[in-house]
């Protein structure tokens, strides 16, 4: 994801001041970059807190793409709050997911009426992708409980092969099945996505979701 953040970033009127990480022979965020007004942290769970404590240091803004995190999530908007920072986290950078993510919770408040329909959320995302279930489903999820939808839903993945990402939401009864589907073919719509919520942060202070921007 971040090659591809380098890779794309002239196309949002951005420039890359520096690339951090291990494979760039740069693995702090301490370093002299030069202004710079956003740092986009697609890293690991692990990793998040830390970069983003250093970027508070440096008065840096930070838009955060990694999942895995947010058990730390408090933690986080208290750096954030008091380095007088701006932040903005999100799952998922692909800007349609968040339309299929309204409409998979209208969905759950009408199905919610119907005692006899079930739910279930399955994703599937790449061999290498760390977290599972992924932070999308989890945020599908809770909008379908947050609709409404109080009994249990069921969440699975899969990880195989270089899949880039799908979510299915399907809702069960005895004689029918809806099922809603995103699927994401490539994954530059994710670093397209992160582009714009770093241009949309500049000079922002505060916690942000995808919403905020949108």
């Amino acid at each position: 994801m971040g090659r591809l953040v380098e890779i794309l970033a002239g196309e949002h009127g951005c420039e890359i001041a520096a690339v951090v990480s291990r494979q760039s022979g740069r693995d702090s965020i301490a370093g002299d970059y030069g202004h710079v007004d956003v740092a986009i942290d697609f890293s690991l769970p692990d990793a998040v807190y830390d970069n983003v404590v250093a970027c508070a240091r440096r008065q840096l803004n930070v838009v955060i793409g990694t999942t895995g995190w947010q058990t730390r999530e408090d933690a986080l908007k208290l750096v954030a709050d008091n380095g007088g920072i701006g932040v903005l986290a999100s799952a998922n950078f692909a800007l349609g997911m968040h339309v299929f993510r309204r409409v998979v919770g209208e969905a759950a408040r009408h199905f919610a009426a119907m005692e006899n329909v079930a739910a279930w959320v399955h994703e599937k995302h790449h061999a290498a992708k760390k977290d599972a279930p992924s932070g999308t489903a989890l945020t599908l999820k809770r909008a379908m409980e947050t609709a409404g939808y109080g009994r249990a839903i069921d969440v699975s993945s899969t990880r195989a092969g270089s899949i880039p990402g799908t979510h299915e939401i399907g809702f069960d009864a005895s004689a029918e099945t809806v099922t809603l589907t995103h699927t994401v073919r490539d994954r530059a719509v994710f670093a397209h996505g992160a582009l714009e919520a770093a241009k949309w942060l500049r000079g922002r202070r505060g916690w942000f979701t995808i919403d905020d921007m949108l």
